[in-house]
Formats: C-alpha cells, structure tokens, sequence
C-alpha cells in the first residue's frame, strides 16, 4: 500500500492538475475530486495500492502528456492528421444545438444508430449547479443533444472509468484534451481501453476557467450565482450566446466575444498557460470552431450558421467519419493544413510559446510535466524571438508570484492553528 500517492502531491504541489479525475477513478475511492478555488482537485482519504500508483504517475496529464503518433502527417501545431475538413452535422437540429457545427454531436449519435458503440460518455450541465458540469451517459440521439454545447467550467470525466470499464461494453468517450491524453496513457496499463472505447473524440481547448469567471459573467448580467436555474455558455447558435435564467423568469444574455474574451480566459487555470496538446492531438478525431476570417485572416465571431474544422488521426478516427459520411449524418468538404491556422490563430501563436514557458517553470525550480514527442520546439522555431522572450518573463513573474501566494497561505493558516 502507498499512504500518499507521490503523483497526485507532487502534482498539486505544482499547481499542474487538470482535474480530469483520473486518480479518483483508479483509486476505489480512496481519492475523491472537490471543488477548491473553482477547479475540480482529487482529495485522498485513504492510502492507495501500489497498482492504483502507478496507473497514477504514468496517466496523470499532470505529470506525463501522451505523445503524438508518429505519422508521415504530422504538424508542430495541429499534430498527427490524416484528414484535415470542415463540415457540419447534415441534420440542422444537431447543428444549431452544437458549440459549432455540430460535428461532434453527429458522430456520436451516428455511432450509436450504427451500433459502432452503446453509449457515450460525455458532460452535461450539472442541474443543481447549472454553471457547473457532471458525468453523462448518453445511449439515444436526445440524450446526446441534451449535453451538446461547449462547457467552459471544470470536469472530471475520469472519474468513472473504472467503473464503466468493469461493466464492459462499448462506448464512445468525449473529453477535454487532458482527459483524452489520461485515458490514452491508462491504456498502457489497462488493455480494458481498448477492447470497450473503440471511439475517443476531442476538441480544441482554449484553457480551463475556474467558476471566478462565470460568477464574473452573471455579476455583469445583473444576476446573482446562486439564483440561476439555467445557464448555457455557448451554442443554440454559432457561436451561440451565453445565456442565463433564473426561476423567477429574469435573464441575462453575452456575446461570446464578451464571455470568453473579457471574462473566461482571464480565469484559465495555470496548467492550460502550458499545455503542449490543445488540440486533442492523441484522439480519434478532434474537432474546432472553423471561424470565418475576416479581411485579415483573423476569426470573427458574429452570430451564422454553424462550421465544424474537422481532424481525423487515427484509423478509427478515419473509418467513423467514412460512415457517418456515407449514411448522410455529417457534410464535409477537405481543407488544406496550412488554412488551419487562418481559424485557430490563438492556438497556433499558444504551442509556438510552450518552451518559452516551460523553460521558465524550469528556471524557476518548478516542474513541468514530461512532454515528449510533442513537437514543442520545431513548433517555437516558427515564432518571433520577441514573443518568446515576452513569454517567458510572463510565465517567471506568475510562477513566483503563486509561489509567494502559497507561503503565506500557509503561514496564515499556521498562524490560525
């Protein structure tokens, strides 16, 4: 038996976890997730096996990211590809409920009306907490649509992984790209991955807010967090608006532009400001907004109809679109590499400064997950010296200004005992 898992307190120490729940779903319960300063945390309550371990420290996106395929297609960016589209759900019901184009609402409802998997393990808005996030099954198209819509608030998908292992089966499992770069590397250790989730799709991730953000949001709207009965942060739409109700039939409603620009990103927690894979790069498919440019290439974001961007990199990944394509689920039309980044040049400008970044936690005596395979540095080749430099003393001042935030968190408490 091991009394505290290493992994989960190195990890916390550092302020690396993604809250993906990974470490709660192999520990039997002896690590729970909770909410600490608006971000999903593990916990431990008991001591954890030394099998539980291991899983642990070779999954935990805290401390191991799963490398890229090595492919003959491969970008520093975008990762390993095999078809690059745009697209969108042919059914305009599921196009207009998705974040984007519905393409990954699509794909999985097709998956399921094909019998390619049974059900889908997904997140939804929590009902008691509507700004909040919990675990969803989903075995029917509406059941699909009731969790369609981008999420920007923590979760922790992983959470039940063994417990939908062990009842076997075959689903399809949807996440952030942390959580699908966990599930990947658990399957080192777990050969139950592959045999029951044929399907593992994910989406570009502009980083995790913490709920500051969203309470910022409804503080602006006029609305107070705890009177809100409904809350939907995109989608309806393309890209949508955030909108919030309140049982006694008041409302607020933002743009996206707003939401995300003024309010969300603000909040991102500090393990995204680093992350080497925000473009799902080890799922089956993973899919984006494919803004429209404007005269200068860069998105705009009014309200029209929704467009997927579309990256198929396995063979699994290949074969689903192939289906959903031939039984008329999803419409696609190819799109060239280079044209990716004219739709996610948030994204692109992000990976070229990860070893800016990561050079700067390392500098400042901090750890920094294993990031191998990830084209970190063929990726900072193509950025201006400038920006990395800027990027670098950034990342240091944070580093050592949470550090500071830390001691006297704990000198406050020492004094208090």
């Amino acid at each position: 038996m091991t009394t505290v898992s290493p992994t989960v307190a190195r990890v916390l120490a550092a302020d690396l976890c993604t809250g993906c729940g990974l470490c709660a779903g192999v520990s039997a319960g002896a690590i729970t997730m909770i909410s600490d300063r608006g971000f999903a945390r593990p916990r431990q309550h008991r001591p954890i096996t030394r099998g539980a371990e291991a899983r642990i420290a070779g999954s935990c996106p805290g401390r191991i990211v799963s490398p890229w395929p090595q492919t003959a297609k491969r970008h520093p960016f975008w990762g390993s590809w095999r078809q690059v589209l745009t697209g969108a759900a042919s059914d305009p019901e599921t196009r207009f409920a998705g974040a984007s184009g519905g393409a990954l609402s699509a794909l999985l409802i097709h998956a399921l009306d094909s019998g390619q998997v049974d059900r889908v393990l997904h997140v939804e808005a929590d009902p008691s907490r509507p700004t909040g996030n919990r675990i969803r099954w989903s075995s029917s198209r509406a059941e699909v649509l009731a969790g369609a819509g981008s999420r920007y608030a923590s979760s922790s998908p992983l959470v039940a992984i063994e417990q939908a292992l062990s009842e076997g089966g075959r689903f399809a499992f949807v996440g952030k790209p942390c959580d699908v770069s966990a599930l990947r590397q658990l399957g080192r250790y777990d050969t139950r991955v592959a045999s029951h989730v044929p399907i593992i799709l994910s989406f570009f991730c502009g980083g995790l807010p913490g709920s500051a953000g969203t309470d910022e949001i409804l503080r602006f709207m006029g609305l107070a967090p705890e009177e809100v009965t409904e809350f939907r942060y995109r989608g309806q739409g393309w890209p949508g608006l955030t909108v919030a109700r309140t049982a006694d039939g008041r409302s607020g409603e933002m743009s996206y532009a707003d939401s995300w620009g003024r309010h969300l990103s603000r909040q991102v927690q500090f393990r995204c400001k680093i992350c080497p894979d925000a473009v799902g790069g080890v799922a089956d498919i993973a899919c984006a907004d494919a803004w429209y440019g404007d005269a200068a290439g860069y998105p705009t974001f009014e309200e029209q109809d929704g467009r997927s961007l579309i990256i198929t990199r396995t063979p699994a990944g290949e074969a689903l679109l192939r289906s959903a394509e031939a039984a008329g689920a999803i419409e696609t039309a190819p799109l060239a590499i280079e044209e990716v980044e004219r739709m996610q040049p948030a994204q692109a400008q992000r990976k070229r400064m990860i070893a800016a970044r990561t050079a700067a936690v390392r500098a400042s005596l901090q750890p920094v997950p294993i990031m191998r395979s990830l084209d970190i540095v063929a990726a900072a080749r193509l950025g201006r010296l400038w920006d990395s430099g800027h990027n670098f003393l950034g990342t240091m001042q944070r580093v050592l200004q949470r550090r500071t935030r830390g001691r006297r968190t704990v000198a406050a408490a020492e004094q208090s005992a």
